[in-house]
């Protein structure tokens, strides 16, 4: 499970919904939440975040918040 999955799943967010309220299909929404190889766009986590009604900062920093600049 990819760390969106972890976070929808965390949080009981239906994908379906998702899917629906985002226009994303359901086969992408599940690409997203299970396959870590799948790259999640900026457009896609916008979308997302306002589905389910939490700011896409929040969400950006969940699943970005241990990336670091090189030393």
């Amino acid at each position: 499970m990819t760390d969106l999955g972890l976070y929808l799943a965390k949080k009981s967010i239906n994908k379906a919904e998702v899917a629906r309220r985002t226009g994303i299909s359901k086969s992408r929404i599940s690409q997203l939440s299970s396959n870590p190889t799948t790259k999640l766009r900026a457009e896609e986590l916008y979308l997302i975040s306002l589905a389910i009604d939490i700011d896409p900062c929040e969400v950006m920093k969940e699943l970005y918040g241990d990336v670091k600049l090189p030393n």
